[in-house]
């Protein structure tokens, strides 16, 4: 089908349609939904370079992927990488990735302005010390962040999740369960997302009248092989009576390693330490599916990158014209890995002794 075709069967303007389907902001939403679903529908494909001559875009969105020897292929990039994708391919949209090393990433981002390879970048892994907001911006790159930068950067536009309301909650739950002794194996903390967790622990302790300083609290890449070093340190040779009864995980990654270390050191989950896990929402990794079902916070990783790849190449049209700060609520999945702590257990089996005596 062509582009006349395709505007005879919607009975529009050939001009109209060609507008709804690149984006313009002076086509009205209905109308443009309606022109991509005929377009889906029926297989209208249309010339790229035309509409590239027609538009002056590149009709292609860019990230610049770190590369380096100190740098793994992160499951959960590949994982937004799939939402962001299948979403591109609905929009009639390239993805670029320029590789570049840390210490030269400017360098790419000039290249990326110098060549108009692309019409906007998105940004991920929020820094502490978060510097490519200012260049990009410098460079008049279109952009939108996902997460957000530690310190307040006014009038950008981004797309995260509440990662302080998450842990917040995930504690609370496990002080509601009478434990006291907690441990959270963080993500980098170099990173926003692992700070903002940690606030979110150490709000809901002080809130109970905890002391902060007695969280075990350990940063590392989200990995199975850290997972399981870190829970292996806290638990192998550790006093029953003062090892951690709960422990917050910031990735299910993690989590493996983490039950492997309880599985051979001999204890379980909930009876001798609870377990609360992030879960990115996985195909191949389901926190129910584990020998003693997981409880989680909840956000899936693979909605978010479709978002940010409708909401850049809005940006981009002009559809959005005003820096959206998009924070999304977190689900918190009560499963059988959190219980009582062992006191409270003890407790509650003393009791019951003595109602049947």
């Amino acid at each position: 089908m062509n582009l006349k075709q395709l505007s005879a069967l919607l009975e529009l303007s050939q001009t109209t349609v060609s507008r709804a389907l690149n984006g313009y902001p002076e086509v009205n939403e209905q109308t443009r939904k309606r022109v991509l679903e005929a377009a889906h529908r029926h297989g209208y494909k249309p010339n790229s370079n035309a509409r590239k001559l027609a538009t002056g875009r590149a009709g292609s969105i860019g990230y610049v992927l770190p590369v380096g020897r100190n740098i793994d292929l992160d499951p959960h990039f590949v994982e937004f990488l799939s939402g962001l994708g299948e979403h591109a391919l609905l929009r009639e949209v390239d993805l670029s990735l320029t590789p570049a090393p840390y210490e030269r990433e400017s360098e790419a981002y000039r290249r990326i302005a110098a060549s108009r390879s692309v019409d906007g970048v998105y940004l991920s892994s929020m820094r502490n010390d978060e510097q490519r907001i200012a260049l990009v911006r410098e460079l008049k790159i279109p952009f939108l962040a996902h997460g957000r930068a530690l310190k307040p950067v006014d009038g950008y536009a981004f797309v995260d999740i509440d990662n302080e309301g998450a842990f917040h909650d995930a504690t609370r739950l496990l002080l509601q369960l009478g434990h006291q002794r907690l441990a959270f194996i963080n993500g980098n903390t170099d990173f926003s997302f692992a700070v903002h967790r940690l606030d979110g622990v150490k709000r809901a302790m002080t809130a109970r009248g905890l002391l902060v300083e007695n969280l075990q609290h350990h940063s590392a890449a989200m990995n199975e092989e850290n997972g399981y070093r870190i829970a292996s340190t806290l638990f192998r040779d550790a006093d029953p009576a003062t090892r951690p009864t709960g422990v917050l995980s910031a990735s299910m990654f993690t989590t493996l390693g983490i039950v492997r270390a309880l599985n051979q050191l001999g204890l379980r989950m909930p009876e001798d330490v609870s377990v609360i896990t992030h879960d990115d929402v996985f195909p191949f990794l389901k926190p129910e599916s584990f020998s003693v079902p997981l409880t989680t916070t909840r956000s899936s990783i693979r909605a978010a990158g479709a978002r940010i790849c409708e909401r850049l190449v809005d940006i981009i049209s002009g559809v959005e014209t005003e820096p959206l700060q998009e924070v999304w609520p977190v689900d918190l999945i009560v499963r059988a890995s959190t219980g009582p702590a062992p006191a409270e257990r003890k407790r509650a089996r003393g009791q019951t002794a003595e109602a049947a005596e």
